[in-house]
C-alpha cells in the first residue's frame, strides 16, 4: 500500500456500507491525552508508564489511518499527531470519512460535547445521515422543563411520539444506568407517576430509576421504530455482569408481538449469548460495532463466533465510532478485512460458493440494516 492510498474501500465488492450505530465527532483539534483517551473504553488515564496507543484500537489506528493523511501505516503516534495538526479537524475528518466506504450513517445524539452531527458527519463522509434518539437523553432533557409528575410523563410521551416521527430508531442504555435484568412488563401508570415524583424531586439527577427506564423502553416499542440496546462491555460506569444480553431474554418475549425490532448493540464478550436471540427471536439483531475495533487482527475470530449462531439476515455492521473520525476509518477496514478473512477462507474450504460468500458480506454490510431501518434502497 502506498503512503496515499486511502485503505480498503468499495473495490472489496461490498455495497457502501451503513454504519447503523454510531456517533459524532470532535469538531476541535484535541490534544495527544484527549486524543488517546477515545482509544479505549476507560475513562480513566493510563497506568504510568504506559499509553493507550498500546491497545488493539492504538495500533489499529496506527496501521489503517496514516495512509488517507499520506503517511506510511505503523508511523509512530508523534508523527501521525503532528500531521493531523496541520491538516487541521476539518479536512482530516474528510480524509479519514472519505476513506470508509461507508454511505449511510445512523447517529446516535445523546452524547454531550461539541460532536458533528448527523447531517456534518455524512457530508464530510459524501455520505446520508439519520438521527438515532437516545431515550435517557431524551427524558432527562424533558424533566429539566417540566414542573411536575404530571407534566413530565406528559410531555415525555409526547417527545417520544414526535421523534418518532423523524428519528430512524431509539437507542437506550439502561444496561448502564441500571443493568437489562429489568421487569420486562410495562409498569403500571401511578408506579411512573410516583417513580417521576421521586426523581424531579431529587434534582433530577441522571436518570437511573428501573421503572422509568421501564417506561421509556416501552413507550419507544409503541412508535414501531427499531430500539436498539446497549449490551456487553462499555466503560467502567457499568458492570459488565449486568449488562449480558441473555438478561433480556424476558423483555424479549414480552415485545415479540409488538411489530418492533430489538437490536443488540456491540454484544462482547457476550456475543454468543447475543446470536443465539436472533437466532431463536424473528425480532431481534444483533450487531459487532465496538467489538471488531478494540480487537484489532483478532476481528476475523470475533466476527466468525458472531456467525456461528446469528442468522446471516439477522447481523449488522456498525463501528460505534465516537471522537475521532479515526474510529470510522479503523471500524470498517477491520470489518472488511475480517469478512474477507472469514468468507474468503470458508469458500477456499468449499463449506460456502463465491456467489452466497458474496450475498451474505452484502446482507451485514448494508442490506440487513436497510431491511430493518426502513431505509431508501430497500
Amino acid at each position: 500500500m502506498t503512503a496515499n492510498a486511502p485503505g480498503p474501500g468499495p473495490d472489496d465488492g461490498l455495497p457502501p456500507l451503513v454504519d447503523h450505530h454510531c456517533h459524532g465527532v470532535l469538531r476541535r483539534e484535541p490534544d495527544p491525552g484527549t486524543f488517546a483517551a477515545y482509544l479505549t473504553e476507560s475513562d480513566r488515564p493510563p497506568a504510568a508508564g504506559t499509553t493507550f496507543f498500546d491497545t488493539q484500537a492504538g495500533f489499529a489506528v496506527r496501521r489503517w489511518c496514516p495512509p488517507p493523511l499520506g503517511l506510511p501505516a505503523h508511523c509512530p503516534p508523534d508523527e501521525y499527531l503532528r500531521r493531523r495538526r496541520e491538516l487541521g479537524p476539518d479536512e482530516t475528518r474528510r480524509r479519514l470519512l472519505g476513506a470508509t466506504g461507508i454511505g449511510t450513517y445512523l447517529l446516535d445524539t445523546g452524547l454531550p460535547g461539541d460532536l458533528t452531527g448527523p447531517a456534518e458527519t455524512a457530508e464530510a463522509g459524501g455520505a446520508t445521515g439519520y438521527e438515532i434518539v437516545r431515550l435517557e437523553t431524551l427524558a432527562e432533557r424533558v424533566a429539566a422543563g417540566s414542573r411536575d409528575a404530571e407534566e413530565f410523563t406528559d410531555t415525555l410521551d409526547h417527545a417520544v411520539r414526535d421523534a418518532a416521527h423523524t428519528a430512524i430508531a431509539f437507542k437506550s442504555v439502561a444496561a448502564y444506568r441500571h443493568g437489562l435484568a429489568l421487569d420486562p412488563r410495562p409498569p403500571a401508570s401511578d408506579a411512573v407517576h410516583t417513580a417521576a415524583r421521586d426523581w424531579l424531586a431529587a434534582g433530577p439527577p441522571r436518570l437511573t430509576d428501573p421503572v422509568l427506564l421501564r417506561h421509556l423502553i416501552w413507550l419507544a416499542v409503541a412508535t414501531g421504530r427499531p430500539l436498539q440496546l446497549h449490551t456487553g462491555f462499555g466503560d467502567p460506569d457499568l458492570r459488565l455482569d449486568h449488562a449480558d444480553p441473555a438478561l433480556l431474554t424476558g423483555l424479549v418475549r414480552a415485545t415479540a408481538d409488538t411489530g418492533t425490532d430489538l437490536v443488540l448493540l456491540h454484544c462482547y464478550p457476550y456475543h454468543r449469548q447475543a446470536a443465539y436471540l436472533a437466532a431463536v427471536h424473528p425480532h431481534v439483531y444483533a450487531d459487532f460495532g465496538l467489538a471488531l475495533t478494540h480487537t484489532g487482527p483478532r476481528a476475523a475470530a470475533v466476527l466468525a463466533e458472531f456467525l456461528e449462531l446469528t442468522p446471516f439476515g439477522k447481523l449488522l455492521f456498525s463501528t460505534d465510532a465516537y471522537g475521532l473520525p479515526e474510529l470510522y476509518t479503523v471500524g470498517s477496514a477491520l470489518f472488511r478485512t475480517a469478512l474477507t478473512a472469514v468468507l474468503g477462507e470458508w469458500t477456499a474450504d468449499g463449506d460456502w460458493s463465491a456467489e452466497d460468500a458474496q450475498r451474505v458480506g452484502a446482507m451485514i454490510a448494508a442490506d440487513n440494516a436497510r431491511r430493518v431501518y426502513g431505509l431508501p434502497g430497500c
